[in-house]
């Protein structure tokens, strides 16, 4: 951003996580971000007051219980690499059962669970180790599947690959022959739903946005020389203004549909810091690191249009298919979202966990969101995540 606009605007238009589509995005004024007790309200909490206000909100919680429950994902976060490793090639997934806060992993062989629980996990013996499950899912990828088939990915729980296809469409033929392809491919179960996967868009309204054409954003993390956002936002080599039609750099690198991600370099008189605002709704958030929060684990999305939302990871590595083709290792949320939300960030606690890719339902009456792991982008462009 040019040096000479306020901090406010700075961070409003470079840190919130925001808003993108092909049709175009929302993104909306933040207050407070230039007052250093805003900046430096998390500075040594797991969560900004905001944060936990939010998940109060959403998840029903006192601010003891949601302070208890973030410490609690931050300890499961770290033993599940522990018991990851203690497993080797018979590990199997693990999740967090939010209610009690309990570490699953599940693994192939009997002789590994000692070495497992003596992470603190609890361990569940299983017929299909991760990486076959992977290895099936990926022979699913390879396959073309019709619009009436929703997503598929690896559920650990049932130890197997679900495929969830659109309650009107279990008899079209090419959904039926897609199936029977499908369940060459390993362990498969078959589910329904009633929702279509769609990525969020929205028209273009005033705010503080970014432009690439008529089509409007806003960001997801900062990045040492700029920031990642949503693949759907803009093609590489496409230019982006800011707010005030400034330049501020170009798509450098671009996937959409098979990823959904994306980063635009910074620079003439624009940059970046560690922040995920929380447009005058909650506090800001600092992002001091990118550790992957396990399946359970609550999470928080911020997005222009309907800010702070909270929920649960409910999947992981899930291909979603939308109209415009599928989208590959995927994560799988509660958290509600509406059009203008594509792009935002996801975050768990101060650990960045990826940007808004696309769902179904509104925040009025619930839904599912779908993000692209910020890892996944971080690696794939050789990128630092800008940290606190």
């Amino acid at each position: 951003m040019r040096r000479t606009r306020p901090l406010r605007a700075v961070l409003t238009a470079l840190l919130v996580s925001g808003a993108c589509a092909t049709a175009g995005f929302l993104p909306a004024q933040a207050a407070g971000a230039d007052t250093p007790s805003t900046l430096n309200t998390a500075e040594r909490a797991p969560a900004s007051d905001g944060l936990l206000a939010a998940m109060q909100r959403d998840f029903g919680l006192t601010a003891s219980q949601a302070k208890a429950r973030l410490a609690a994902e931050k300890q499961a976060a770290a033993t599940e690499k522990q018991a990851r490793k203690a497993a080797g090639s018979a590990y199997a997934g693990s999740w967090l059962t939010p209610t009690d806060q309990e570490l699953t992993v599940a693994v192939t062989d009997r002789d590994k669970a000692a070495a497992v629980r003596a992470t603190g996990a609890t361990v569940k013996l299983v017929g299909h180790s991760a990486a076959q499950l992977d290895a099936a899912k990926k022979r699913i990828d390879a396959l073309d599947a019709p619009r009436g088939v929703s997503s598929w990915r690896v559920d650990w729980q049932s130890n197997r690959v679900v495929v969830e296809v659109l309650d009107d469409k279990q008899s079209d033929n090419d959904v039926k022959a897609f199936l029977a392809r499908a369940g060459k491919a390993g362990p498969v179960t078959v589910r329904t739903t009633p929702h279509a996967p769609a990525t969020f868009a929205a028209g273009t309204v005033g705010g503080d946005p970014y432009y690439t054409g008529n089509v409007r954003c806003s960001i997801g993390f900062s990045v040492h020389g700029g920031f990642v956002t949503a693949g759907h936002c803009g093609g590489a080599g496409q230019g982006v203004s800011g707010w005030d039609r400034s330049y501020i750099g170009n798509f450098q690198g671009s996937s959409f549909p098979d990823n959904d991600y994306a980063w635009v370099n910074v620079g003439s008189g624009w940059w970046t810091v560690p922040v995920v605002l929380g447009w005058g709704t909650v506090s800001d958030q600092l992002v001091r690191g990118s550790n992957e929060a396990p399946v359970g684990a609550s999470i928080c999305r911020s997005g222009s249009t309907t800010h702070w939302h909270c929920g649960t990871v409910l999947a992981k590595n899930e291909t979603v298919n939308y109209s415009q083709g599928a989208v590959h290792q995927m994560t799988k949320t509660s958290v509600c979202a509406e059009g203008g939300d594509s792009g935002g960030s996801f975050i768990s606690g101060d650990q960045a966990q990826g940007v808004t890719s696309g769902g179904w339902g509104n925040c009025g009456s619930g839904g599912e969101t779908w993000f692209q792991p910020v890892n996944e982008i971080l690696g794939r462009y050789g990128l630092t995540l800008h940290t606190a």
